[in-house]
């Protein structure tokens, strides 16, 4: 009998250069980098660069890098034009896919698919995605976007985008370490679907709108989203066991926990941990943090024996929250940092490019014969 691999869970679709994962260890690794030195010693830029060349940059490189993000961080007067007339009407992460591709089809090059190109596509993307959702959250909230600065880093500048404040330095550094973690995660479902669009010969900018689609499912970007809901609407420790009965009860998961890769907890929740520890101690908001430890204890001990752990989803909620993040942004922000891995992934599909066409196992009828339909 044919077996079939239901989400395609056990299959190698490609060789990458890109990432490996332990899910038994619990490792990640990032072009032969482990994700806890990248995210103790590195910066976003500098992991942005080993994952479209597969080295760290030196100076020099690196220098280069950051003049061409602050080159194309402004946005072209029609997209700005685009989410002044998108936000009364729209979510952030469908107006980050319609921007995309409006980025794209003003783009003279953008169906140039040679490797230099696209590089400057990949560049072009991650500057103008963090300009669009801080845009976008302003313009909401009756405020005008604040243009770009060109002395902060990708990360700082977001943030300040975002609230027209230079943040302050743990700010910086949370934002930075929160990008670098999800900057990339191997063949997840946002990464296959950029690259079945891109097998097509499609443009970047098309296989690009195409996983921000697919991030946007709840299952899969969407997860860090609904985390913070969950524990806005246990707000008490008294409420978690029979909040969590309840969700069980219905049959429901509880957002955060378990993977599909991981049997151990998420290295990258790991690092997210220690840095709500250090941001918990000076905001307002560290009740979200103070809970989600406690609602992590509790499934633990309700969960027992069971290989389920918190993933990067459980505490980016309650960081972001405490840095004053709207949580409709937990997701964009996931984007925001993961069009780097989505574009290195590209790279690597247009360089040896095969038209993704996999078979589905026919179990329909057969043999019908056909009857006119003044006969039915």
């Amino acid at each position: 009998m044919t077996e079939i691999a239901r989400g395609l869970e056990g299959i190698n679709v490609t060789a990458t250069k890109l990432c490996r994962i332990d899910g038994q260890k619990g490792e990640l690794i990032y072009s032969g980098y482990n994700i806890y030195d990248l995210a103790d010693k590195s910066s976003f830029e500098e992991v942005a660069f080993l994952l479209w060349n597969q080295r760290l940059p030196n100076k020099q490189e690196l220098s280069d890098l950051k003049t061409l993000l602050n080159k194309e961080r402004p946005l072209d007067n029609i997209v700005e034009r685009l989410i002044r007339e998108l936000w009364p009407h729209v979510r952030p992460m469908r107006t980050l896919e319609i921007a995309v591709e409006v980025i794209g089809a003003i783009d003279p090059d953008s169906s140039d698919l040679t490797q230099p190109t696209l590089r400057t596509t990949a560049a072009r993307l991650t500057a103008k995605m963090a300009t669009v959702i801080a845009a976008y959250d302003r313009l909401r909230n009756g405020k005008e976007p604040v243009a770009p600065r060109d002395d902060l880093g990708h990360a700082a500048n977001f943030l300040y985008m975002l609230t027209g404040e230079e943040p302050t330095e743990l700010a910086k550094r949370v934002m930075d370490v929160a990008f670098i973690l999800h900057a990339e995660h191997e063949m997840n479902a946002s990464t296959f679907s950029a690259m079945v669009t891109g097998s097509t010969l499609s443009d970047m900018y098309s296989a690009i709108a195409s996983a921000i689609g697919t991030l946007k499912g709840p299952l899969h970007g969407g997860a860090n989203e609904a985390v913070f809901k969950t524990v806005d609407a246990i707000k008490e420790e008294k409420n978690i066991a029979p909040h969590v009965e309840a969700l069980l009860g219905r049959g429901e998961r509880v957002m955060g926990i378990g993977h599909r890769i991981y049997k151990t907890t998420d290295p990258r929740a790991v690092i997210l941990e220690r840095l709500g520890h250090q941001v918990a101690e000076t905001s307002p908001d560290r009740w979200y943090f103070d809970l989600s430890l406690k609602l992590r204890d509790y499934l633990a001990r309700k969960l027992e024996g069971r290989p389920l752990y918190p993933n990067v989803d459980f505490f980016s909620a309650s960081v972001y929250r405490m840095l004053g993040i709207p949580s409709d942004l937990y997701t964009p922000i996931f984007a925001l940092a993961r069009i780097t891995g989505w574009t290195a992934h590209l790279l690597e599909q247009y360089a040896d490019n095969r038209l993704v066409r996999p078979n589905a196992l026919y179990e329909g009828a057969a043999n019908r014969e056909y009857i006119p339909v003044e006969s039915r």
